[in-house]
């Protein structure tokens, strides 16, 4: 089964090696049909503590690496290098 691999902006990276992201999906609501911004964070691993707040990565779905992270973070998408 392949992994799930999701973008989104770093809203906090004050822990070692942990960053908070925050993924905006829109969604068509299921009575409404009118298009809705729907926002999780999830807990990414981030081994070299290399990204900052405000920038934008894509994060891939891992093994659980502690209680709250279950996602690694792959690329970072706002390098336009």
């Amino acid at each position: 089964m392949p992994k799930r691999v999701l973008s989104g902006i770093v809203v906090t990276s004050n822990s070692n090696k942990t960053i908070t992201v925050d993924v905006t999906r829109r969604i068509k609501h299921k009575l409404y049909k009118k298009i809705i911004k729907q926002n999780k964070k999830y807990h990414a691993h981030d081994e070299n503590n290399e990204f900052n707040v405000g920038d934008k990565v894509s994060i891939m779905e891992s093994k659980p690496i502690s209680k709250l992270k279950k996602w690694k973070v792959i690329s970072n998408k706002g390098d336009d290098s």
